[in-house]
């Protein structure tokens, strides 16, 4: 299982919660809670997990500025491997 949080101010506002249910309910494998007093999701996927694209244009839909609460899980990073250069 993993688990994430998201912070999105504004959120508890009653149109935005709609729209968020409307758009994470078809998530498959996905859980989730929405903290109204502190603006903030808590998701846990059973699956896979989607790519970092998905939650940025979903809360770009609702016009949510969508910001991520400690570590990303692996291979859900908006970073490419980079490599130092010398």
């Amino acid at each position: 299982m993993v688990e994430i949080e998201v912070y999105a101010a504004g959120v508890r506002a009653p149109d935005k919660m709609l729209g968020l249910a409307l758009e994470l309910d078809v998530i498959p494998g996905l859980r989730y809670k929405v903290d109204t007093d502190h603006d903030i999701i808590y998701m846990e996927f059973a699956g896979e997990v989607p790519p970092l694209s998905t939650f940025e244009a979903i809360f770009s839909k609702l016009e949510l500025n969508l910001k991520f609460v400690g570590r990303l899980p692996e291979g859900m990073s908006a970073c490419k491997k980079t490599q130092r250069i010398f």
